[in-house]
């Protein structure tokens, strides 16, 4: 908190009247990061109304590609997750898997508004829960994990937003 309030220029005792503590700070700095993601995911999503499946692959390529070429995704990374900014996405990720997934939900029920509620519910936290562990613990490129991950859904997606072929 110190080196923080120092680049901000601020005091410490101004980070904590703002935020309360270390956490609180550190779960707001990551929504705030997250935020950039979200909204060229929500975009992904918007361009394929007209295709669930297209939709769920590009915000899937457009998330994993942008988390991986980003220099803060890095740092986190780097993050033996001892001290720093890391278990605000994994062991203590939840608030983020739950913020991420009402975002997305919010965005899917508006393209496909007849779309089941919990079936919505169970593929949004299903594909964050997917998309952070993809970020965190990398091994395919972007875009093959993407493809993957969308195909393994594919029938999901088909029965949930309505749009399987008889």
């Amino acid at each position: 908190m110190a080196d923080i309030a120092s680049g901000a220029g601020v005091s410490r005792q101004t980070l904590y009247n703002e935020f309360g503590n270390r956490n609180e700070f550190g779960f707001a700095f990551v929504i705030h990061e997250a935020e950039r993601f979200m909204d060229g995911v929500e975009k992904s999503v918007r361009e394929h109304f007209d295709d669930p499946r297209a939709a769920i692959l590009a915000a899937l390529e457009y998330f994993l590609s942008s988390a991986g070429d980003d220099p803060l995704i890095k740092i986190l990374l780097s993050d033996d997750g001892t001290g720093g900014m890391l278990p605000f996405v994994t062991t203590q990720g939840l608030p983020i898997v739950q913020w991420a997934a009402s975002r997305l939900t919010s965005v899917i029920e508006e393209g496909w508004p007849e779309a089941p509620e919990e079936d919505v519910k169970v593929l949004t936290e299903s594909l964050v829960r997917l998309a952070i562990s993809y970020v965190t613990t990398p091994g395919q490129a972007a875009e093959h994990a993407a493809r993957n991950v969308a195909e393994l859904f594919g029938p999901f997606v088909d029965k949930a937003l309505g749009t399987a072929i008889e």
